[in-house]
């Protein structure tokens, strides 16, 4: 008899908070980084610069925003991944292809991204809900809800295959390094296929109306030349990296003390 644990619904939710928590001054200065309109200050100049003009605690500056997001846009993708992942993987034998992954992950991603824009909206920007009414708390839903998507392909789906291939090694055993060099490849894979998309989101977001929509908006964009999609590539990666290695150790760690228990 061998027992083994399986994530609850709920854990991927919890465990992006706790990384959230930890990486949420990195978002707060990637934001600001992609809205100055020409390239004034690197990641070291703004977080110099926020500190100095509002003090440390600015840094945490919509927090609570921030943890809102997870506990609709992570807990939904992690929610709608993990439970159809863990039903077909009782159903099937071994483990599910690597296309069946990034299919349910853009899933997850999509619909997670859709249900998470009201509180991406308040973290994006500052928002008065009563001025600005619920249709703008949904605005830039469609670019959300795509970035969603390569996002949880990026994390989840590529998670779960780079854990399969380092574990399929023999080298590694189920444990915190191997969670740590997987989750990091996961990082790498979701920064580089989602930061066009943020790019263009958070362009999107804070916009006056200079954007008819998401085509002119990468238009707009793309005449700046091809690198502009990448503006912010390492400040993106340098929270995201740390963000996506610290949600999967959490998740792991959850899972092992808290999850539901099999006996197979």
């Amino acid at each position: 008899m061998t027992e083994k644990r399986m994530s609850r619904w709920y854990f991927g939710g919890l465990a992006s908070c706790g990384a959230a928590c930890c990486t949420h001054p990195l978002d707060l200065i990637k934001v600001h980084l992609q809205t100055q309109q020409e390239v004034k200050k690197r990641m070291i100049g703004m977080a110099v610069h926020v500190v100095k003009n509002d003090g440390v605690l600015a840094l945490y500056s919509g927090l609570s925003a921030s943890l809102c997001r997870q506990m609709s846009y992570s807990l939904t993708r992690f929610a709608i991944y993990e439970t159809v992942r863990d039903m077909l993987g009782s159903t099937n034998q071994g483990p599910m292809p690597f296309y069946q992954k990034v299919l349910l992950g853009a899933f997850g991603g999509f619909t997670g991204g859709f249900v998470g824009t009201p509180a991406d909206m308040v973290n994006s920007k500052h928002f008065v809900f009563r001025e600005e009414g619920i249709r703008k708390l949904f605005s830039g839903a469609s670019m959300a809800s795509s970035r969603g998507a390569m996002v949880t392909v990026g994390q989840l789906a590529c998670y779960d295959q780079a854990k399969q291939l380092v574990l399929g090694t023999g080298m590694m055993g189920d444990n915190i390094f191997t969670h740590f060099l997987s989750s990091f490849i996961a990082g790498g894979c979701a920064t580089f296929l989602c930061q066009p998309l943020d790019v263009l989101k958070t362009r999107l977001m804070n916009s006056k109306g200079e954007y008819t929509g998401v085509i002119h908006c990468l238009r707009e964009t793309a005449k700046l030349g091809p690198l502009a999609f990448y503006k912010g590539l390492v400040p993106a990666g340098i929270r995201l990296i740390p963000h996506t290695v610290l949600t999967f150790i959490f998740l792991e760690q959850l899972k092992k003390y808290f999850g539901i228990r099999i006996i197979s």
